[in-house]
């Protein structure tokens, strides 16, 4: 009899209620919020009567409306200390010196339970709500809650959070802000579905990180230093779930970033070969233009990691674009022991294909003019001091190459006679060119065609 005396007086409390829903549009704001914390404390019951939807539906409304007018304090009386959505223009105009129009329901709302709080977001979402503005509630909610949270709270709420952000427009989350919660998650254990959400977030924003967001302690219990395996994760979400916004501009700042990673960690005793040469082939070749940094980390790598086989130092080199390094670098290279010395040759023979394309514009090019000022402007010129140059470097560390690359020693040896020649040629023509001015400049004469000096 008493549970069907509890049972009778619920239902007629069910009835007076969903009777006073009818009436929802003309309830205050606090009113509201009283009507939400009942719903929390009364989560099924409130669900399965569509009472909480009610709720939530006329909250959104009017906060879609409030982002058009601020909401101010209302003073008619004592029950209404709270917002309301309509007020004199003299009292909005008071608050909008201390409340954003924009979030001033952060606060109110940062008492929901997540799971009331998750059912909020979703229906502003559906609704097309701001989706900036919802970032920044739940960014503020996961701080507002921390405050007084147990262990375990704490972890529900970072998987609400993590997971309302995840179905956000992506340029609506900021960067850093995740880098902030990934902090947090590192001392919890949320669940593998949040965290993948959460890597996958900050991977496809990864040109907007910093090196110091990636200097990221490895988990506890491992030997390395950063957690290398998480950076290859980003990459990883940053290369499938860019699709067309993958611009060269992004691709190139990724990969100066990564290459600011590499040689940090590279001092780490502790990182494996096969870590550091998946942290190099992670990008495509064509998101960096030059792999001189990617080679300094690697002479770094090689030095702390002098213990490593012939057949490793092989496989981390084998990744280096040879084409791609300076001339500086290349030298370097020819003369670093720590690298095999398949590198080395590598190196130079690089070098001797772009020694070659300088000489074969260099022969091509027009030596001799109607005018003397044409030759002085032209290209050649250029192209022979820089050939000449490169190979007068090359040519005084010959010697240092193995006997197993006499080819290459003579083709190099080949090449500077040839610039030597070509000097000569040059020399000869300057001279004349000289003694066409003077002539010139005495005799007031229209100046001679230029002799062919070069048959």
């Amino acid at each position: 009899m008493e549970m069907n005396k509890s049972m009778s007086g619920t239902c007629n409390l069910l009835e007076k209620t969903k009777k006073s829903i009818e009436e929802i549009s003309y309830w205050t704001w606090p009113d509201l919020l009283v009507a939400l914390k009942h719903c929390q404390d009364l989560q099924t019951v409130a669900a399965s009567s569509g009472i909480l939807d009610k709720c939530l539906d006329s909250l959104v409304g009017r906060l879609a409306i409030s982002s058009e007018a601020s909401p101010c304090a209302s003073t008619s009386s004592p029950d209404s200390s709270g917002f309301r959505l309509s007020c004199d223009t003299r009292s909005t105009e008071s608050l909008k010196n201390s409340f954003s129009r924009a979030t001033w329901w952060f606060e109110d709302l940062s008492v929901l339970s997540p799971n009331l709080m998750e059912m909020l977001v979703k229906s502003m979402v559906s609704r097309k709500y701001n989706h900036v503005i919802i970032s920044r509630f739940l960014f503020y909610y996961q701080k507002s809650k921390f405050c007084t949270a147990s262990s375990n709270e704490k972890r529900k709420v970072l998987e609400v959070v993590i997971d309302m952000l995840y179905t956000l427009d992506p340029s609506s989350v900021p960067c850093k802000s995740l880098f902030g919660i990934l902090r947090v998650v590192l001392s919890l254990n949320i669940s593998k579905s949040s965290r993948h959400k959460l890597e996958t977030m900050i991977g496809s924003q990864l040109d907007q990180a910093t090196l110091d967001n990636l200097l990221i302690p490895s988990p506890y219990g491992t030997s390395y230093l950063y957690d290398v395996n998480l950076v290859l994760r980003f990459l990883k979400a940053f290369l499938h779930g860019g699709g067309w916004q993958l611009s060269p501009t992004r691709m190139k700042k990724v990969a100066s970033l990564i290459d600011l990673y590499i040689a940090e960690v590279a001092p780490d005793p502790c990182l494996k070969s096969s870590k550091f040469l998946a942290l190099v082939v992670a990008l495509p070749d064509s998101a960096r233009d030059s792999w001189d940094e990617v080679y300094h980390a690697m002479d770094i790598y090689l030095e702390v990691h002098a213990g490593l086989s012939e057949e490793e130092k092989v496989k981390i080199c084998c990744a280096l674009n040879y084409e791609k390094l300076s001339t500086e670098a290349c030298i370097h290279l020819s003369k670093n022991a720590k690298f095999p010395s398949k590198s080395a040759v590598q190196a130079l023979i690089s070098q001797q294909m772009k020694l070659k394309n300088l000489l074969q514009g260099t022969n091509s090019t027009k030596l001799y003019s109607d005018s003397p000022c044409n030759f002085a402007e032209s290209r050649g010129k250029g192209k022979k001091d820089e050939a000449s140059e490169q190979v007068v470097l090359y040519s005084g560390r010959l010697d240092n190459i193995s006997s197993d690359n006499e080819k290459l020693k003579a083709h190099l040896q080949g090449m500077q006679w040839r610039v030597m020649e070509l000097e000569k040629v040059c020399k000869k023509m300057q001279t004349q060119m000289a003694k066409i001015m003077k002539s010139k400049v005495s005799s007031h004469s229209p100046a001679r065609s230029l002799p062919r000096l070069c048959s």
